[in-house]
């Protein structure tokens, strides 16, 4: 299952690929899967990996250990790799880096979580477009208890995801939520039981690797310029992303196998 010539830089990250999917899994159990600076730079080389290779279609996130998906920034290192200015910047630049290829990657992105999804674990979570959790699972972000500042850019893509108000109540409170409340203000899209999690995610991302491609991408990169800030959108980029999709062989197969009755096979071209 492992990725032909290439191989995670942390072993707390994993990389592993199989039919279409390429999967993500955080693995440091014995913290919850606190992300530590090693891992937030694997994060990011993975996914910039995944974006360029052509075999992966849908990429998986998800938390080793059952306990949680990613509990946080891993606090036991900040005295020692953020305690002054400069050590500061160098982590908020890793940091940045991880949610640019986050924000930044081309495909679908799912986040399969179970338990704690708080802080740095929150802001991967709502970086992926589709969000599924199990029904014991727990949101937050503490950073008003640490007296931590969040950056502009978290903040606007968990406004984007919730709206205004929830996004400050959560930043406010610094409560936790339960996985009912956090369905409710759109932060997931859909709640199972632990049991049930791993096949219906399973199944979703199949039922997308089956899809076209081309048109995933197009409607991806739609929505990501819907929401950028008045003025910065790129409609230029997203119209010839639309336009690809019309010139390209699988809207031709698409129409060929809807008025045969068949189920299509898209290739991405």
């Amino acid at each position: 299952r492992n990725l032909m010539g290439f191989e995670s830089p942390s072993t707390k990250v994993l990389a592993e690929f199989e039919e279409g999917i390429g999967w993500i899994t955080f693995n440091n159990p014995a913290r919850h899967n606190a992300m530590s600076l090693k891992m937030w730079r694997a994060l990011a080389e993975i996914l910039q990996h995944y974006n360029q290779d052509p075999s992966v279609l849908v990429v998986i996130l998800r938390g080793a250990g059952g306990k949680a998906f990613v509990s946080g920034a891993d606090i036991s290192e900040f005295n020692e790799k953020r305690s002054n200015q400069q050590q500061r910047d160098e982590y908020e630049r890793v940091f940045d880096q991880a949610l640019i290829a986050l924000a930044e990657f081309e495909k679908p992105l799912i986040a399969m979580i179970q338990g704690y999804c708080i802080g740095g674990g929150l802001a991967i979570a709502i970086s992926a477009d589709i969000r599924f959790a199990t029904d014991d699972s727990t949101f937050g972000v503490p950073a008003a208890k640490l007296g931590l500042g969040y950056s502009y850019a978290g903040i606007k893509t968990l406004t984007s995801v919730v709206g205004p108000s929830h996004a400050k109540d959560i930043m406010f409170s610094a409560r936790f939520l339960d996985t009912e409340e956090a369905l409710r203000m759109g932060l997931i899209n859909f709640v199972m039981s632990r049991e049930h999690l791993a096949e219906k995610v399973q199944d979703y991302a199949n039922n997308l690797v089956a899809n076209a491609p081309l048109t995933i991408k197009a409607s991806k990169a739609a929505v990501s310029e819907v929401i950028r800030d008045p003025g910065q959108a790129n409609v230029e980029h997203v119209e010839k992303l639309v336009n690809d999709c019309f010139l390209s062989e699988d809207y031709k197969e698409g129409r060929e196998a809807f008025m045969a009755k068949r189920k299509p096979v898209f290739k991405g071209s």
